[in-house]
């Protein structure tokens, strides 16, 4: 599957990034170093100009980037702007640039036109200094395309049976439909399960309502509440968002992005933890073993899924009820590929 390039993707947890440390990684299939030293976070074409020597291996100096093979020096725009031992420096001495941003904990770094690199388009993920949340997090790396770790973000029913050691889900996660419908750029979710004991991770001894609600964003952003209410706060909400801090308890968000990095790789960020009016660091570190066994869960199952599909000649999936999210999701990006790589044959013609 084509991936939409008029994005920001997820590069890197900021925490992560050491002053002055090169981190090389890979988005689409395009080599990047990504760095901060300076104060300026900068992102870079991971192959210099002259041997194609990886840049990552290089040196910082001051907001700069050496080639540590022949000492050439690269700008944050990617210019070269010294080469040792000659003074006339070609003009086509340079590496693309990504813009980058510093943003939600996280580095973005937007993989097309640089010139439609609208920050207004970084999804409002809830970050780790968040006010209102405490938040563990981490990262997954897969054997497996990153559409695949897409579609079971979009679809939920698979908590019932995938996750039944872990999350324990209530098995109307697979019997009751979720509201979906489309927005700019995503999908949105929202369910409701009336007098519901919960699931292991959240169980009740007295029947509540269980709310869970996700905007699915470009380009594979998930941005999720959930939380148990008194029983009539679905209908009183009229089945809309109720106020987290005025729950009865266990009310959480998670944000976690997924990237492709080659055609069968991609890595799964993610965060997790309680309303502060809900929880502290003890409640997060808790959630935060079931989230590890949940994740682990996921990946061995997608992994699996990669592995038969590529033994399948021709494979085809038969869509359930259950895959409207992933279809409209699948049909969006589908869409805007098809605008990307139209308007870059005009532009070439």
């Amino acid at each position: 599957m084509e991936y939409v390039r008029n994005a920001w993707y997820v590069a890197s947890w900021t925490a992560d990034l050491q002053e002055a440390k090169p981190l090389a990684l890979t988005i689409l299939d395009e080599p990047i170093v990504l760095y901060r030293s300076a104060g300026t976070l900068v992102a870079l074409e991971d192959r210099c100009v002259h041997r194609l020597a990886p840049l990552s291996l290089g040196r910082c100096e001051a907001a700069n980037l050496r080639c540590m093979y022949h000492g050439l020096l690269f700008d944050p725009t990617g210019r070269v702007i010294e080469i040792p031992g000659q003074d006339t420096i070609p003009p086509q001495a340079r590496v693309r640039a990504y813009p980058v941003v510093d943003r939600h904990s996280w580095a973005w770094v937007w993989m097309g036109d640089p010139a439609k690199a609208d920050v207004a388009l970084i999804p409002a993920a809830v970050g780790l200094d968040h006010p209102d949340y405490t938040l563990g997090h981490g990262q997954l790396d897969y054997a497996a395309e990153a559409r695949l770790i897409n579609d079971n973000l979009l679809d939920f029913s698979h908590l019932t049976f995938v996750h039944a050691n872990s999350f324990g889900s209530d098995p109307d996660f697979a019997r009751v439909l979720p509201d979906i419908k489309p927005i700019p750029r995503g999908i949105r979710y929202l369910r409701w399960i009336e007098n519901s004991l919960g699931s292991s991770s959240r169980k009740t001894e007295t029947p509540m309502d269980n709310f869970m609600a996700y905007d699915f964003l470009l380009p594979g952003i998930l941005l999720m509440q959930t939380g148990v209410f008194p029983p009539g706060t679905a209908r009183a909400s009229e089945y809309g968002y109720p106020d987290p801090s005025a729950a009865a308890g266990n009310v959480s968000f998670t944000s976690q992005a997924v990237t492709p990095m080659q055609e069968k790789t991609a890595r799964y960020f993610f965060s997790w933890g309680p309303h502060r009016a809900h929880g502290d660091e003890a409640t997060r570190d808790a959630m935060m073993r079931v989230a590890a066994q949940a994740f682990a869960e996921d990946k061995t199952m997608i992994e699996a899924q990669q592995r038969v599909i590529d033994r399948t000649p021709n494979p085809r999936v038969m869509p359930t009820a259950h895959d409207k999210a992933v279809t409209l999701f699948n049909r969006l990006v589908a869409t805007i590929v098809r605008d990307e790589q139209g308007a870059q044959t005009a532009s070439a013609a």
